[in-house]
């Protein structure tokens, strides 16, 4: 203000930036890429063979589903652990068991309503016991305790025939018809199994974003300071065990659906570093990494052997395409498949001249 109570020009202009209205903020949207993957996705029966709907992606949604539970636990909890692949077998086990399955002798057949919940629950439980005891370790103590008792697990079920009938396991284990439908079908299966791995990644995206996914990052970052910020640093960690156990259990009982049996391999040495394997190819540092790293893996299991037999080799030895595939894509990039495609990103965007808007001399195409 001046003399006479004229209006500056500087004050005039604060003035009249202040009065005018704030406009408003648009809230960021879906990505368009996100709906053109959606739409391709619910579109893909249309074009896809059965064996790529059920054994192709079907068999990647059910692998994904129990990579994610490893992903949230390593990505935002800073816990590797090797035991979500026994979570996901022993929620199968009791799907068999409760349920209905060409083991008579064995299954209780309790109606689908009453033996799902329990599957899951009894999984999550088990999944908190084990976080229970693998919390209170850190870096390879946690690896090699989650191992150990995915070992003891596979040898127990294989021993075990009172209540998991041994080495044979249990076959003829189907989903229940729902509807008047067969989601063994590949087009109901393939949705089937579209719908929960959609349902558990939006659930990992929301719990990330929550007051305890932020305090759970919080604490991988740095634990003694969240301690010191009044946090229960080892009750957010169980927790986290227990949400990864309940996405396991969904996981697990989906692969028995497919598989239709439930045996000790399902939960043996080599699936269980398998899922670590689809975790770390995918990139272990978002949720979407854990379905890219399933379809990668599955594509590689699938067709490796017939790239085997075309140089002569034998086909029983597809685990090395896939070990070296694994190798390939850490060594270039630490953080998976999504790793390269950042780094591919952001060299293109180096590569183009801001203010021309075309590619300088010498770029990457």
């Amino acid at each position: 203000m001046t003399e006479g109570g004229r209006v500056a020009p500087a004050d005039r202009s604060r003035e009249s930036r202040a009065a005018a209205p704030l406009e408003p903020q648009r809230p960021e949207g879906i990505p368009a890429v996100w709906w053109a993957v959606g739409l391709i996705l619910l579109l893909m029966p249309v074009a896809a063979s059965n064996f790529w709907l059920f054994q192709v992606f079907g068999w990647s949604f059910c692998l994904g589903i129990i990579a994610l539970s490893l992903m949230f636990l390593a990505g935002y909890g800073g816990m590797v652990s090797l035991i979500q692949m026994t979570v996901a077998a022993l929620a199968g086990y009791v799907v068999a068991i409760l349920g209905s399955s060409g083991v008579q002798e064995i299954s209780v057949g309790l109606p689908w309503w009453l033996y799902l919940p329990l599957a899951i629950l009894i999984a999550a439980a088990f999944a908190t016991l084990v976080g229970a005891l693998a919390v209170r370790t850190e870096g390879i103590y946690t690896i090699m305790i989650t191992l150990a008792i995915a070992s003891a697990f596979f040898y127990f079920t294989r021993q075990n025939y009172a209540i998991f009938n041994g080495y044979n396991g249990f076959n003829r284990v189907v989903p229940p018809m729902l509807f008047g439908v067969d989601w063994r079908q590949p087009t109901a299966f393939y949705y089937l199994t579209l719908f929960w791995a959609a349902a558990c990644y939006l659930a990992v995206v929301y719990v990330s974003r929550s007051p305890f996914g932020l305090a759970l990052q919080g604490i991988r970052d740095n634990p003694r300071r969240m301690a010191a910020m009044g946090f229960n640093v080892t009750a957010h960690r169980i927790a986290a065990y227990c949400f990864a156990g309940v996405i396991a259990a969904i996981g697990g009982i989906l692969l028995v659906w497919q598989n239709q049996q439930v045996a000790p391999f399902t939960a043996g040495i080599g699936a269980v570093i398998d899922i670590l394997i689809i975790a770390v190819i995918g990139g272990i540092r978002r949720p979407i990494g854990a379905f890219i790293g399933a379809f990668l893996f599955v594509l590689l299991s699938i067709y490796s052997p017939d790239v085997l037999s075309a140089f002569g080799l034998s086909n029983e030895r597809f685990k090395l395409i896939v070990g070296l595939g694994f190798l390939a894509i850490v060594f270039f990039s630490p953080d998976g498949a999504l790793g390269l495609w950042e780094r591919w990103r952001a060299a293109r965007r180096k590569a183009v001249d801001p203010l021309t808007g075309r590619a300088r001399e010498g770029a990457p195409p």
